[in-house]
Formats: C-alpha cells, structure tokens, sequence
C-alpha cells in the first residue's frame, strides 16, 4: 500500500468507517465528528424548564425574585425521566440556571440559588437528582446554563467571567457525563444585578464571554459534550424557529466546519415553563408529528420541553400526548417494507458499495457510484406488494453532505409514476410537511407523501450532488392512524369548528370533556359565555375519540368599542398599530365585568415590529377614574410570539386602557389581539361541583328509575348525563 493511500485509510477510520476502506470516496467537505454523528443519531430528546419562573407566571425572570418560592412538594426526577424513556426520547437538557440567575444545584458561585430554597431544608439539588434519574432510565443528560444572569450584580463586567466559568466548571465536573450544554442567545438588558435595577449591555457576546476559552475548557472536562450556540463556536446551532421546524434544504457545511442544527418547540403553547390553566393548550400527537417530521425529518434533531408544574410533576395532558405520539414515532420506525429488498443500480463503485447495501438494514454501510459520477438510480424490488406513505433516505455523513436533489418514483400499474419530486428551487419552512420535494438528505431525511402508494418496485434518483453521492439507507414506511385536533374560533359571539369529512364533531361549551355523546356539531353557533369551548373528531366507524380542543376566549368582544378595533376584533391575522411608544388604547366593553386577568397576543405576520415587551394596563369603572392593575414584562417575543395572559387581583371594570410602554424595535406599538377573563374556579372547586351535579342527577335518576319501576317500567339511560 503506497503512503498517500495509507493515510488515507487511516483517516476514514477515525471517522468510524471499517469496511473496504480502501476503496472508499474520501471525504468531501466539512464532516462531523464522531460526537455529532452519535448525537443527530439521538433524533430527539426533552427539554425540561423548571425554575422560579415556574411559581411567577414569567418566561423569564427579572432576577429579583426570591429562592423561597421554589418548594415542589412531589418532585419525582425519575418518573420524569422514566416517562420520557417511555416515549422513546434519547436524553434530557435540563435548565440549571435561567435568565433571573437562580441555581438549581449548590453552586459555590453565588447564594442566589436552591440552598436558599426551603425544599428539601436548603439541601436539594435538582440537577444531582435528573443526571442519576437519566442514568437509571437508560437516557443522556444535558443541562442549560443561561449566560445572561439578571440577579449577578457583576453581569455586564469582567468580574462575571469569573462567576460563570465557575458554574460551568460545577456542572462539568460533578454529575457525569452531560451529552450537550446549552448557551441560549439572550444577552444583556434590563434586570435587578444585585439591585441596581438598570439595563446593561455586553456589547459583542462571543467576546464578553470569551467564548473560545469556554469551548476550550469544555472540550477539557468533557470532550465528548455537544456545544449548543457559544456564538457559533460550538456544535450545533438553533434550527430558527420555537415552533420545531427547520429550514429545508438544509445543508450543515456551509462553513469551514460541520455544524448541525436543533429544532426546539415546547409541547404546550402555553410557553417553555409551566404556566396555570396550559392543560387546553397542549400540541396534539399529530401535531408533534409534524414537529418531529420538519425536524428530525429534515435532518436536524428535535428537543422537545416538557414543563413540570408547581408540584415539581408532568401536567398529565402534556403525559397523555407526548406517550401518545411516542408510540406513533415509534409505529411509523417499527415496520420497514424496504428492509431487504433486492436492487438494482445504475452504477456501483465495486461490490463493497452495491445497492444493498440501502436495504440491508445496516446504517453505516451506503450504496456509491464511482468518482465523478454525480447522478444515479437505484431500483428497490420489495419483498411483496406494500402500502406506503413515508419515504426515509440517509446519507452517509462521516464522508460530509453531497447531495442538493433526489426524486422518488414508483411503479403503479406498470409505469413509473414520481411520488417525490425533485427540489429545484425556493425554502420549506413551517410545519407544512406532506408532499415536499427532494433536496438534501444529510443525516436523514422523511418525506410524507400527499396519498398513500401501493407497490412493490421503487425507483430512487439522485438528480444532482456536490460530489459522489454515498446513500445509507432507503426506507417505505406507512404512516399510523392518529385523529387530528379541531380548530376553534370565535369572532364576536359566533362560533365555528373546523370539519373533517371523515370524522364528527362532538363539543361542549360549559369546560367539560366532549366525548361521543356531546353535542354534535352542525355548525355555526351562538356562544356568548366566558365558559371554555372544547371539541373532538370521533371516528364514526369505530367510534375512536381524538385529542381535544380547547379555547379559553373571556369575555365576548361582540359589544366592544374603542379607536383600536383591529386589536380586539377576534382575527390574531389583524393587529392594531401606532407610530409611537409609549402609546394607548381604550376599551368600552359596554358593561361592568368582573376582570382577574388578560392576554396579550403579539403580531402574528412574521413582523416584530411594536411587539410590546413592557405594558400597562388600568382599569375604570366611569372612563374618567382609573386604577393602575399590572405592569411588566412581555418575554422571548421575537422567537416564540405567542398569547401570553396575566392574571391580576379581580375587580369590577366597565373599562381598560392597554398600555404599550415599551415596544420591540421601539418605532411602534402594535396588538394583535387583548382579551379580559373572570376569576377561575379552582381545580378542588371545579372537582367539587362535579361530584355534586354527579351526586344530584344519579340521586333524580335513581329517585325517577324507582317511581317507574313500581309500574314495572325500567328507567331510561340518560346519553348525556
């Protein structure tokens, strides 16, 4: 073996390649390493948001508040992690320490932390009690670490280096090995810094926190640690979107060096902490579908938050959908119709590199043509005729990204038929994923096609690639059944439910659980209750009842008036705007209510201009008197713009004046939509009167079936009790 070929072979091996190394391609661009290649082969994992923030109703935290809130009475770290193995989930990143500053472990870097907290005696450790969780589950853990601390009165200075490679150095040397640690982007601004209570800006980030002597002691403590962000210094990237989604095509070597991308989403609207009343706002499992398939399915990896509420516990909506879709990921993975199958190719480099090697279940091994050839076509012969509708390629990534287009094709009633076309030009985004084009593959890629496909003989063509194409993987899988959410809306006192023409609508208006004996939906209605609305599809053939719908809209609108109707006109696509901040509105709503809270919803164009982030609001029962009832902070606006609500000590109020007093890129004002609420029954008092209503028709049913039975009549089941 000459020299120059020995390196060579030497060199693939590093990358984990084994077989016939010497007559592999070498490597084309930037290639990952072997932690990113075990990495994006996670597919997804949980995100786990669980703070202060988690008591004060924030996002984010003004770094003020007190330790002494944090008191989770039945915390319960490895049913946590117990519930994410069972649905399939790789690992777990968990949020050490957020934006307000507060430590969920013993840090010896600042007293701001859980030894002030009264859980557990000021003994706890949070982080201690999820890294052993993870390992007894047989999943990863990673942690968060939030650069930007609003409570560290050195933020802003040198000094805070110090603080913060201190608490890196806590998290990387005491709870075993952390697959990924997280520097989120959001540096600098308002906050308390130790009661100062002023706004502090770090300039450049990467150069305040010397980014690079941070990737450097990582690597240190623990080399085989994914870095996520570090201004671009790192592993990986954010995927561009709160919503899950990343763009497609995605390439990861653009640069100088393989950089992958994470789609991140939590699985309640609600936000990434736990909010009260989020129950009705959980994504669906086919929502979490689409997530996974515009994420993992364009080639990224997906972490998905799932918030613990107060008592340190899973709300058990969020359990019932993520166990859900877990189980439907892991139905579409389990069955594949192409394992295999019998190919024939255009052209193979040798036999090492034959198209079998797309079918013989093997990730590592990959079907190649020779040097220079850019284009070919392998034919997959299944085993037996096949119904289908997710098509799954891979490439093999350890010798970088080559391919820009590939299409699909199968064979229907003896003629070839494109079932994928190929991407030619213009961006997927968003959560759109039935039916796209054919463009990178990278770690992988699923395409879920607009109809099913029954066949037994496919055609895979790669259209154009960078370099020789090396394809891992060609997998026909069949998509499992899951009924869709509802949509809800109500503009004015008029209500609407989507409809499916293949399923019934069956809702409630008075905050209970439609099942199939609810009122079925015929259409438009009348509704002009604070109460909330709910709605399901049931399947009439086998009577199957799907995720429910849930909206929560307050009061009716219909009667109001101001000089900003577009910001309550029931259409988030419309928003009030004004040239100015601060700026105000004033709303009439026509008659005294009792207000104990309200929601904010930012513009919702994809514009993020006027998003208020600091407000006001007031409230008067004449117009001319007026009391002051909230102010604060709006956060996290531009990358998750979603309805935010505040709850405030209820009073009576004919009318409310918003105030935006401080607004995203401070040349307007806008809203998109405000909405006022009444007092919430509590969860025991919601319990309560349901036991007695219960209690109450079975003792009248009870009372009427014995008065019929005396006549030798048997009582009638009442359907909708």
């Amino acid at each position: 073996m000459t020299l120059p070929r020995f390196i060579r072979v030497l060199a693939l091996s590093a990358l984990g390649l084994g077989c016939a190394l010497a007559d592999q391609p070498a490597p084309y661009g930037p290639v990952p390493t072997k932690q990113q290649v075990d990495w994006l082969r996670m597919e997804w994992y949980a995100f786990v948001h669980f703070s202060l923030n988690t008591y004060t109703n924030k996002e984010w935290g003004y770094g003020d508040e007190s330790p002494t809130l944090f008191n989770p009475a039945r915390f319960n770290a490895q049913a946590i992690a117990d519930t994410f193995k069972q649905a399939g989930m790789t690992g777990m990143i968990y949020t050490a320490k957020h934006h307000d500053g507060w430590c969920a472990w013993p840090t010896r870097s600042t007293d701001h932390s859980i030894k002030k907290s009264p859980w557990k005696n000021g003994k706890g450790d949070v982080v201690k009690e999820f890294a052993e969780a993870c390992k007894k589950a047989g999943i990863k853990f990673g942690t968060y670490l939030s650069p930007w601390d609003r409570n560290c009165a050195e933020y802003g200075r040198d000094g805070y280096r110090k603080v913060y490679y201190k608490q890196i150095e806590e998290l990387l040397k005491n709870y075993g090995p952390i697959f990924e640690i997280w520097f989120d982007g959001a540096n600098g601004g308002d906050g308390y810094y130790g009661g100062a209570r002023e706004n502090r800006n770090i300039g450049n980030a990467d150069t305040y926190y010397d980014y690079a002597q941070v990737v450097k002691n990582i690597r240190r403590l623990q080399p085989d640690c994914i870095i996520w962000g570090a201004s671009q210094r790192g592993d990986v990237v954010w995927g561009g979107s709160e919503k899950g989604f990343v763009k497609y095509p995605l390439w990861n070597n653009k640069g100088k060096s393989w950089i992958s991308l994470e789609g991140d989403t939590p699985i309640n609207h609600a936000g990434w902490f736990w909010h009260p009343g989020q129950d009705g706002r959980v994504k669906s499992p086919d929502d979490l579908m689409k997530v996974y398939l515009s994420s993992v399915g364009r080639g990224a990896t997906l972490i998905l938050n799932v918030a613990p509420n107060r008592d340190g516990v899973l709300d058990a909506a969020d359990v019932e959908s993520l166990l859900t879709f877990g189980a439907a990921r892991q139905q579409l993975l389990a069955n594949d119709y192409a394992l295999g199958a019998k190919t024939r190719t255009s052209e193979s480099r040798s036999k090492e590199f034959d198209g079998s090697k797309l079918t013989d279940g093997d990730i590592e091994s990959f079907w190649c043509p020779k040097d220079g050839t850019k284009t070919g076509d392998v034919e997959i012969k299944l085993k037996k005729v096949s119904t289908f509708d997710v098509i799954r390629i891979r490439e093999q990534i350890r010798l970088g990204q080559r391919v820009e287009s590939f299409k699909v094709e199968a064979k229907v009633n003896g003629k070839w038929t494109t079932i994928i076309e190929p991407w030619s030009s213009g961006e997927e985004t968003g959560l759109n994923v039935r039916g796209g084009k054919g463009a990178t593959i990278g770690a992988q890629v699923l395409r879920w096609l607009p109809e099913p496909v029954t066949t037994d003989h496919l055609r895979l063509t790669i259209t154009s690639a960078k370099a020789c194409p090396c394809i891992s993987e060609f997998s026909v899988l069949r998509m499992p059944t899951m009924l869709p959410r509802p949509t809800i809306s109500r503009v004015g006192d008029k209500v609407t439910i989507t409809t499916n023409g293949s399923y019934d609508i069956h809702y409630t208006t008075d905050g209970s659980t439609p099942n199939a004996d609810s009122e079925k939906y015929k259409g438009e209605f009348t509704y002009d209750g604070h109460n909330a609305i709910k709605a399901v599809y049931v399947n009439p053939d086998d009577g199957s009842v799907g995720p429910v719908a849930t909206i929560n809209p307050g009061y009716s609108k219909a009667k109001w008036e101001s000089e900003a109707a577009a910001a309550h006109d029931d259409n988030p696509q419309t928003h009030w705007e004004k040239n100015s901040v601060p700026a105000s509105f004033v709303v009439d709503m026509k008659e005294s209510r009792q207000i104990a809270a309200f929601s904010y919803l930012p513009r919702q164009d994809g514009q993020t201009v006027g998003m208020t982030d600091q407000y006001k609001l007031e409230l008067s029962k004449d117009g001319k008197n007026w009391s002051e009832v909230a102010e604060g902070e709006f956060s996290n606006l531009r990358a998750n713009p979603v309805e935010l609500k505040v709850n405030i000590t209820p009073q009576d109020a004919r009318y409310f004046r918003f105030t935006s007093r401080r607004a995203l890129d401070g040349k307007a004002s806008s809203v998109a939509e405000i909405s006022m609420f009444p007092e919430e029954e509590s969860a025991n008092d919601k319990e309560g009167l349901s036991d007695k209503k219960k209690k109450g028709k079975k003792a009248k049913k009870d009372k009427k079936k014995g008065k019929k039975n005396k006549k030798g009549k048997k009582g009638k089941k009442n359907k909708n009790k």
